[in-house]
């Protein structure tokens, strides 16, 4: 059969067919390299895959949850004894709340106009007062100046009077460090239909009433002292008492329902969530404002301001669940034995580029097979090219078809 011409060439490359041809390297260093990744690979499988990550276990990740959340403690503040009613917000018991330390109370403030007391409200003459933005942190601007003291004119406003005064000093509730927290939380993965509580089995609420939350001793105690949370949080309790800020209570199921119910188990942990990571932080803190509405005895509509700093919880829930299931079990196993063989894929790089007589090698391992009945001229038997692996030896053909076995 005529050699194909150098115009039809591709043609008949693009129709030729490649076979596994299986050729047997006696070297221990390949042979050592070759058992060495495929000890590491099934290692991996087995030690990382399987038991560490568990991936023979279908997941599911979706947690349906409910919080309810119980605040209990007395405090005094600015004379007064205060109750869970005066310090807790909002009242229903959510999974987010604020637990009020510090307030500034602006009383019977009524609609009309007076002088702002902001700083850069200050003016000598009427002027002073126009042009600017017609609204302030009170109320609107009349564009007149008047009297704020006996020394100090300001613009006018028109609002709620007398205006908000936040630079004063006012005093903490520190009781607050002392104050319960009671935190029940349900859990259910829809996908296997399991329920669970973070509260103890039947028959034991009275141990339940006399626990107190401590990450080692009793790290299933839904009942958390105030200021633990806020000292695990890395947080230091009056500081934040005094400027407010925003800490997380993270409720963790990471479940196998492989193993017993009892099993699974909530774990607790706690962060800061407002962010802290640059500081100085702009606007630092936590703080908002809220107002009581009343009238008089002569019909005016009045009210008391107040702007509340507090400790603000957020309760969050977060898990998953998994449990054995036959497909993800049979794709990691295929998966295991098909990565073997890149132990094989390193050898032959190895024979091929870096080792003597890797050309020996190269002509046993790539054959080019003529089409059946095409005459093939005679060739002499190979010869061990020079610096062949261990020296020049017979090639051994086996019984078994298309294997041949070097001898390096």
């Amino acid at each position: 059969m005529p050699p194909p011409r150098p115009g039809t060439r591709w043609v008949t490359d693009f129709f030729s067919y490649e076979t596994t041809k299986s050729v047997v390297v006696k070297s221990w260093v390949v042979g050592a390299v070759n058992r060495g990744v495929q000890l590491l690979i099934l290692a991996y499988f087995i030690g990382w895959v399987f038991l560490h990550e568990k991936a023979y276990q279908v997941r599911d990740t979706v947690i349906e949850s409910s919080v309810v959340t119980k605040v209990k403690g007395i405090g005094r503040y600015a004379g007064r004894v205060l109750d869970t009613a005066d310090y807790v917000t909002p009242h229903q018991g959510t999974s987010v709340f604020v637990v009020v330390t510090k307030q500034i109370l602006t009383e019977n403030q009524a609609q009309g106009v007076c002088p702002e007391s902001e700083a850069e409200y200050r003016c000598t003459a009427d002027r002073d007062c126009q042009g600017k933005s017609p609204t302030t942190g009170s109320g609107v601007l009349t564009g007149r100046c008047v009297p704020y003291n006996g020394t100090l004119r300001t613009c006018e406003i028109q609002g709620w009077c007398p205006p908000e005064v936040d630079t004063v000093d006012v005093p903490v509730m520190l009781e607050a460090e002392n104050f319960t927290l009671f935190i029940k939380n349900s859990i259910r993965f829809p996908l296997f239909g399991f329920e669970k509580a973070n509260l103890p089995p039947p028959g034991s609420g009275g141990e339940l009433g006399r626990c107190r939350f401590h990450p080692e001793q009793q790290p299933l105690c839904p009942i958390l002292r105030l200021g633990d949370v806020v000292r695990l949080a890395g947080q230091d309790f009056p500081t934040l008492a005094s400027t407010g800020g925003v800490l997380g209570i993270k409720i963790g199921w990471v479940c196998d329902l492989d193993r017993a119910w009892e099993r699974c188990l909530p774990r607790y942990s706690f962060t800061r969530l407002d962010g802290l990571a640059r500081p100085p932080a702009p606007a630092p803190g936590y703080n908002f404002r809220h107002a009581r509405y009343y009238r008089w005895p002569d019909g005016t509509e009045r009210r008391t301001l107040t702007k509340a700093f507090g400790i603000r919880f957020d309760v969050l829930v977060y898990g998953n669940a998994g449990k054995f299931g036959i497909v993800p079990t049979l794709i990691n196993t295929v998966a295991a034995f098909t990565s073997i063989g890149v132990g094989t894929v390193l050898c032959d790089i190895i024979l091929l580029n870096f080792l003597k007589g890797a050309e020996h090698y190269k002509a046993r391992k790539f054959e080019e097979v003529p089409e059946a009945g095409v005459p093939v001229p005679p060739t002499s038997p190979m010869a061990c090219p020079p610096g062949a692996l261990g020296g020049c030896s017979r090639d051994k053909q086996s019984t078994d078809s298309g294997t041949f076995s070097l001898g390096l």
